[in-house]
């Protein structure tokens, strides 16, 4: 891990700047990259973040963090009508290219431009751990979401044993690299995956953050043996 690296996610306003860079670089391998780094089981994840959703006909939903629009294309197959929203441009292209079935706007999960509860369900895939303010982060979905709305986040987790945090960070440290250096020369890339989920409060405490932030009822449910999460809760 290099200390450009170490640096950049040092500080809010220096992560979001290494982020935005990040994934304009990625965006274009980004599908691949999710794939490979799941064993091919990220879309059974994104799957049934969807159905957990309880999205409808009539409903309105806002994916955060939307990537190139798996869940967002997903929760449009269940007859919601979506709004997809990714800080990166590039991201926010290559969604709209697949599908005309959502609705994709570049924007910030930490000022959403929309008013107070518009939205019946909230989702996000791996949003929460790359934003620069999660306290913050988790306001904003609460302001835009309706009462008795429901949040719904996919990430991965931070594992409270030492041991197994170790042998995951350590995988995903050395996948990472070799990744990053076969696919940008630069074995950083995609070390930043696993030097955020270091920094990153873990499922336990991101469950704690959502109800002190005024849900009613917050839960996670252990995915992968508990390596990744999905967060549920309702406003």
């Amino acid at each position: 891990m290099t200390s450009r690296l170490r640096a950049a996610l040092a500080a809010p306003d220096s992560k979001s700047r290494y982020v935005r860079r990040l994934f304009s670089t990625i965006a274009e391998r980004y599908d691949l990259i999710t794939r490979l780094l799941s064993c091919g089981q990220d879309r059974r994840w994104k799957a049934r973040l969807a159905a957990l959703s309880g999205a409808r006909p009539g409903m309105r939903a806002l994916d955060l963090a939307c990537g190139t629009g798996d869940i967002a294309f997903a929760l449009a197959g269940r007859g919601a009508r979506v709004v997809g929203l990714d800080i990166t441009h590039r991201m926010v292209q290559l969604a709209g290219a697949k599908s005309n079935a959502a609705r994709f706007v570049t924007g910030d999960m930490l000022a959403l431009p929309f008013a107070r509860e518009s939205f019946d369900v909230i989702t996000t895939g791996y949003g929460l751990r790359n934003v620069p303010d999660l306290p913050l982060a988790i306001a904003e979905m609460r302001r835009v979401l309706k009462r008795d709305g429901v949040l719904l986040s996919l990430d991965f987790n931070r594992p409270s044993n030492p041991v197994v945090r170790g042998v995951y960070l350590a995988y995903l440290t050395g996948v990472g690299s070799a990744l990053g250096f076969l696919l940008h020369r630069d074995p950083d890339t995609y070390r930043y995956i696993p030097e955020s989920i270091r920094r990153y409060p873990g499922a336990i405490e991101v469950n704690d953050m959502i109800r002190r932030a005024g849900f009613s009822r917050s839960e996670y449910l252990p995915v992968l043996g508990g390596l990744m999460a999905i967060h549920h809760a309702h406003r």
